[in-house]
């Protein structure tokens, strides 16, 4: 099977391509390298079945070919994290949904099979916990930019939904749930690198609000899995899958895991939401994902656990250069 990878040089889309790479699929990786980065592909350079393309897939002639190539396309390619959306509303709402709107339409001239990536931020300020596919999605207001990220992701996941039902396009939508492992950086906002580097190098470990908001947190091996999963199961087409652990975790419990993981003596320290974000940022108390329709169409279950992450993202960083780990 030949693949696409659009955003493949990010922390999920490497690993992806690992994996597709020891079925015997062939992997190209386009990416702008905004959030993406060499180091994360640099193994594979020189692969038999492996190429990648440094551009973007805003130029629709440059998308267009590679979706040509291709027979499954998965398509990461997003501005990401909480800090970046914050910083640039306007390029997380461009990229996401104008890039969207790219690949579709070219993945529709040949009928390719797209596999759209989402998130858990979709369900907004939903609290009726565990999140379910079919439940109602609960944005804020329009002038909080939080929001920006889910809003254009939802408008991802309908017009996705729309190429399915009016034009035969084949698209799966996977809504991820706070992905981590090894290659992850707290650059844009990602917690656990960011609390391990924090604990590494003395602390503090900076929470957030109260500290008492939880998250689920899942082993980037255990999506890649869902994801080829997902690929495979012609049933699958059409639908929306959460991919997610329900092993639910406060942030002050989550920032003490991580100090004994690393052996730390940091203090953790709480941060207003105010000073990190700006005035009138707001968050999910609760973010815990349903896996029952996922797990009912291609048997999935999460099979590393917290403490194991931790233990394989803490061992990551401590192999990392000095100069990187800054």
């Amino acid at each position: 099977m030949r693949t696409l990878l659009t955003g493949g040089a990010g922390f999920v889309g490497s690993h992806l391509a690992d994996a597709l790479l020891e079925r015997g699929h062939s992997v190209t990786v386009v990416d702008d390298l905004s959030t993406g980065s060499m180091a994360n592909i640099a193994h594979l350079k020189g692969r038999p079945g492996f190429a990648y393309v440094i551009d973007t897939i805003m130029k629709e002639a440059v998308t267009a070919e590679l979706v040509d190539g291709a027979d499954v396309v998965f398509h990461l390619a997003a501005a990401v994290g909480v800090k970046r959306i914050i910083e640039s509303p306007v390029q997380t709402i461009e990229t996401n949904v104008r890039g969207t709107e790219i690949v579709l339409a070219e993945a529709h001239k040949k009928s390719r099979l797209v596999v759209v990536f989402s998130t858990s931020e979709v369900y907004g300020k939903s609290a009726t916990v565990p999140f379910r596919e079919d439940a109602d999605l609960v944005l804020g207001s329009t002038f909080k930019r939080r929001w920006a990220y889910a809003c254009s992701k939802a408008i991802d996941e309908f017009l996705a939904l729309a190429y399915w039902r009016e034009r035969g396009l084949p698209v799966i939508i996977a809504r991820l749930f706070n992905t981590v492992g090894p290659r992850q950086t707290g650059q844009y906002g990602m917690v656990i690198p960011t609390f391990v580097q924090q604990a590494l190098q003395g602390g503090p470990i900076r929470v957030f609000g109260d500290g008492r908001q939880t998250r689920s947190f899942t082993y980037v091996g255990d999506v890649v899995k869902a994801l080829i999963g997902l690929a495979a199961e012609p049933r699958a087409v059409g639908q929306v899958f959460n991919i997610g652990n329900p092993e639910e975790i406060s942030m002050l419990e989550l920032a003490d895991r991580v100090r004994r993981a690393t052996g730390s003596s940091a203090e953790i320290e709480l941060v207003p939401y105010d000073e990190a974000y700006g005035p009138g940022f707001e968050d999910m108390r609760r973010r815990v994902p349903d896996i029952s329709k996922i797990q009912s169409y291609i048997g999935y279950q999460p099979t590393v656990g917290l403490d194991e992450i931790l233990a394989r993202v803490v061992a990551h960083f401590r192999s990392l250069p000095e100069a990187v780990k800054l």
